[in-house]
């Protein structure tokens, strides 16, 4: 273990890309937004093309369905773990170019939020044609208060309005959704009756059918589970699951005291000569807090464990892993498996009083050279500068951090735009 404090010596930031290319390293040109962008191109050019013989409501509302369909389905947690496991079946053999953008697998919400948008602005445009077609008042009915109802989860999904009131917003986007589905099955069952088609002759009826399985199926996995929790401090709960199977190294399980309310979701550590699994859940709001001070006996879970962005690590041959306090939760699951030679770089504040030497030095055991930072002693550091140092002196093809948002945005961005693979959550969710 290399003991940080001091950062001694000026360390040298390689030059930042030439302008054209940073421009893509920005934060507003992350592939998230690229992918939402790409949603609404797509939709542009199906619009184009329709133009000529005219948008019919029909064809306005399967492309609503369709859109709807992506931004759903796109959340599933089979189908995010084949998309990691797809991104990751490159070999390491590959131009770093290219894993570099498979790394990016993680930016797939970008398709959520395009589906939702496209799938909003198609539904105005249904609810526009049959308003002038002088359609039957149920239909009318049913479609503007679709419309509110939509613009309410838009406005709620707001960035801003997101982070302000998160638990409101998870709330709306819940049972704001359900509802939201029920109501596009009412309006598709009016729709037909009054045109006397058959149901499954429809291509909204299959739609439907399988966004309802789709929502449907994470709740038919809904369970409480015991729980064992060891608390080293006030801060941390170190919990402890033995509930089926062990999930593999980088996957998340979400929990639930309250599972109609609020779900979180925390990264899975399992070791390889243990039974179950462990999550670190550190005091950072009302839920963990309570959490922390109440230590249930019990948690709801549902659905299957889902990857994390640190899966990307079996495209490199290397990797540094940097870390604030509980980011280690995420990193830690890699170093125990150690499928990828990979260097830790962890600042956090008194790290044996905080999180106990038993876990600890179950990271030095996997991680005899970590790089720890204790910033109850020396302060906050530079966390761009420990970041390439470790890259440099490691050898490393690609840095992976696991902290708050500010810090990982800060690590990942002040490093792509200088050329280097750079990963980290982006709090989509």
């Amino acid at each position: 273990m290399t003991a940080l404090g001091e950062q001694t010596g000026k360390i040298v930031l390689p030059e930042p890309l030439p302008p054209l290319r940073r421009l893509f390293k920005h934060p507003a040109m992350m592939h998230y937004n690229r992918l939402a962008a790409s949603v609404l191109a797509l939709n542009l050019v199906a619009l184009v093309f329709a133009l000529p013989g005219g948008i019919t409501a029909d064809f306005a509302a399967d492309a609503s369905l369709v859109n709807f369909s992506l931004a759903v389905l796109i959340r599933r947690q089979r189908l995010i773990n084949l998309l990691f496991r797809l991104a990751t079946a490159a070999p390491v053999t590959w131009p770093l170019k290219v894993r570099w953008t498979l790394g990016k697998v993680y930016h797939f919400g970008g398709l959520h939020v395009g589906g939702a948008v496209a799938g909003s602005l198609w539904f105005a445009a249904f609810v526009v044609l049959v308003t002038v077609q002088g359609a039957p008042t149920a239909v009318l009915v049913l479609a503007y208060t679709l419309t509110a109802l939509l613009i309410g989860i838009l406005l709620t999904a707001t960035p801003k309005l997101r982070v302000k009131s998160h638990n409101r917003f998870e709330l709306i986007h819940r049972f704001g959704g359900w509802l939201t589905l029920a109501l596009f099955w009412a309006l598709t069952v009016t729709r037909v009756v009054h045109s006397g088609e058959s149901l499954p002759a429809t291509p909204q009826f299959w739609m439907l059918v399988v966004l309802t399985v789709a929502v449907a199926a994470p709740w038919t996995r809904l369970r409480r589970v015991p729980i064992t929790i060891e608390r080293p401090s006030p801060h941390v709960a170190l919990t402890r699951f033995t509930h089926g199977r062990k999930p593999f190294a980088g996957s998340s399980t979400a929990i639930s005291r309250s599972p109609l309310r609020e779900w979180h979701s925390f990264a899975n550590i399992p070791a390889p000569d243990e039974h179950g699994f462990r999550l670190t859940i550190s005091r950072a709001g009302d839920w963990t807090g309570k959490f922390i001070d109440d230590m249930p006996s019990h948690v709801w879970v549902k659905g299957i464990t889902t990857a994390g962005v640190a899966n990307i690590e079996t495209l490199f041959r290397k990797v540094v892993y940097v870390a604030t306090g509980s980011g280690i939760g995420p990193c830690l699951p890699h170093l125990l498996a150690q499928e990828v030679p990979a260097l830790l770089v962890w600042a956090t504040r008194n790290p044996r009083v905080t999180y106990g030497d038993k876990l600890v030095d179950e990271i030095l055991a996997v991680q005899p050279r970590a790089r720890i930072w204790d910033t109850g002693s020396h302060g906050k550091p530079d966390m761009v500068d420990l970041a390439y140092a470790a890259y440099r002196d490691f050898g490393a093809e690609a840095v992976i951090c696991i902290s708050n948002k500010k810090l990982t945005w800060q690590v990942v961005h002040g490093l792509e735009r200088r050329g280097i693979p750079a990963y980290g959550a982006i709090w989509d969710s």
